[in-house]
């Protein structure tokens, strides 16, 4: 008995792993989150039994009723998915699927995927480390960040911040990192829908980040790689 944890990236089809292509075209049931591509979603094979467990913002946590509907389909023998948006341990909660699954002596194989903490950022033309502008990255989800001291903390020079999640925090996210120190003026930008026809870029500054219009799922870098565009400057070069 094995349980795949898939990862599926972005949004687009393209961006899914041949390994994850490979193992949910001969998937008997697919338990997919609300954030998996619509691309994505229609490479499922007819046949297979689907359940969408997506998470609605601001809803019930029911993080225990998928793990026990894993475990049951598990049970099974078929061939069962667990298709994730991004990458299963990029604040995907997949670590505790598998700890679930193997507590009820289930096998469990993750197939990773590019987590858009990555993604949004390189769609958008944003290196998230780049000589002379960032010497590091950090991820973080406003999902508990953007409630304490701690995101302040990251207020440090040198570093873009990437949050996930964080759309309907950003006046509190724009707050602790002020307070942490960084200049008003840092930039900022904020990635709608990453690698779909749907995406957009906005990019403002980090005064301002509470009052841009934002829609979910939507990813915000913060330092100066925000100003940066180099698919722009790709665009020009081969023009």
């Amino acid at each position: 008995m094995t349980v795949y944890l898939v990862g599926a990236g972005p949004g687009a089809a393209d961006l899914l792993s041949v390994r994850a292509l490979r193992i949910l075209q001969r998937a008997d049931v697919v338990v997919h989150d609300r954030l998996v591509g619509s691309e994505i979603l229609e490479l499922i094979p007819g046949s297979a039994e689907v359940h969408d467990v997506g998470k609605i913002p601001g809803g019930a946590d029911n993080q225990t009723s998928i793990n026990e509907l894993l475990v049951d389909r598990g049970r099974t023998g078929r061939v069962v998915v667990r298709l994730k948006g991004g990458d299963p341990f990029v604040f995907g909660r997949g670590g505790e699927e598998v700890t679930a699954l193997s507590a009820a002596g289930i096998d469990c194989e993750v197939v990773p995927g590019i987590t858009s903490a990555l993604a949004a950022p390189l769609a958008a033309g944003i290196p998230v480390t780049h000589r002379g502008a960032s010497c590091g990255v950090v991820v973080v989800t406003a999902r508990g960040c953007a409630r304490d001291p701690e995101l302040a903390r990251l207020a440090a020079a040198g570093l873009t911040i990437v949050i996930l999640m964080g759309v309907a925090r950003r006046a509190a996210i724009a707050s602790q990192l002020l307070d942490g120190g960084l200049d008003p003026a840092t930039p900022v930008a904020v990635v709608e829908r990453a690698s779909t026809p749907e995406q957009r870029v906005q990019r403002a500054t980090l005064s301002d980040l509470a009052a841009m219009s934002v829609v979910s799922p939507a990813v915000i870098v913060v330092g100066a790689v925000a100003a940066l565009d180099l698919t722009a400057v790709s665009r020009m070069a081969s023009s």
